[in-house]
């Protein structure tokens, strides 16, 4: 006779709960896992800044506490990867990126999942993806949630390497593609709510990108429409209001401006368009027809991200 085939073991169930209700627990923990954030940044008053180097910013470098030791946080890294430390004769300086390669739909998570593996590794390491596995801290328990960036802008990819280090010829013919592939981009410092980018991809026009910080994108978008309706959503002459796109829980709206018009002249029409926008955005009254059309015209338009 065949021998026989051990028996299954039965899966220990959790303290007083049946099976069925143990299945249950677990789907709704992997749902959980992998449902996506609305707003992963939200709480951080960093979070503009956060959405705005993820999402279009080239290259730029803000460094940041974790739990008292200093991390850079980055746009991106060779080769795409989610975090690394420098050899211990570069520096041993840490790196954490927004831009990834490999990554989930949760991105408050992946960067807390980065930020608190950056804090252990050693010299030389580097981690490939930052997809959160369940085992990382809340976010707000790694840096402090009323913390801003400080951002340095680069036009290339210089940072990638410490100064004075030898770089391969291999990895200096892909640092030469990533550098032609940077786009001129400056923050537009003025102080005002979000994250406002000014971006030159060529084709005769440029953009200021303004990752605005409001909790409600379909309140924003209303306030953009009465705006718009009164022919005021725009940064003064030859700019035209592009349209918005939802990105990460914002309402991020976009403009045409000029390229050989400096992205510093645009502060004083910034903080007057601010302005207008806390107001409207403010407002419960009832849309016109006129602005129900301009809403309807940018809703059309938009793009989510």
């Amino acid at each position: 006779m065949p021998p026989r085939k051990p028996k299954k073991q039965k899966n220990q169930l959790p303290e007083g709960m049946t099976r069925r209700e143990a299945k249950l627990a677990a789907r709704a923990a992997e749902r959980e896992q992998f449902a996506k954030d609305p707003r992963p940044y939200g709480g951080l008053a960093m979070e503009s800044d956060l959405i705005a180097l993820q999402e279009f910013v080239p290259s730029a470098v803000a460094q940041v506490e974790v739990k008292g030791t200093p991390v850079n946080i980055v746009t991106v890294l060779p080769g795409a990867g989610a975090a690394m430390v420098r050899a211990e004769e570069e520096g041993g300086e840490r790196f954490v990126a927004l831009q990834v390669q490999s990554h989930s739909q949760n991105p408050g998570r992946d960067l807390a999942y980065a930020l608190n593996w950056v804090l252990e590794a050693k010299p030389g390491e580097t981690l490939g993806s930052t997809v959160a596995d369940g085992s990382q801290p809340e976010l707000d328990s790694l840096i402090d949630a009323s913390s801003h960036l400080q951002i340095t802008e680069h036009n290339d990819f210089g940072w990638w390497f410490a100064e004075g280090a030898t770089v391969p010829p291999e990895i200096r013919q892909a640092l030469g593609r990533a550098n032609e592939a940077v786009l001129p981009s400056t923050q537009v410092k003025v102080d005002l709510p979000g994250s406002i980018w000014w971006v030159n991809p060529g084709g005769g026009k440029a953009h200021i990108r303004w990752v605005r910080p409001e909790e409600s994108e379909n309140q924003m978008l209303t306030a953009l429409a009465r705006i718009a309706a009164r022919g005021e959503l725009n940064l003064g002459e030859g700019t035209k209001f592009a349209g918005a796109f939802r990105t990460h829980g914002v309402v991020v709206p976009v403009w045409d401006l000029d390229p050989a018009v400096d992205a510093a002249s645009y502060a004083d029409a910034l903080t007057t368009l601010n302005e207008k926008i806390e107001a409207e955005y403010a407002s419960d009254a009832q849309l016109s027809a006129d602005e129900r059309k301009q809403l309807d015209n940018i809703k059309s338009r938009q793009v989510t991200i």
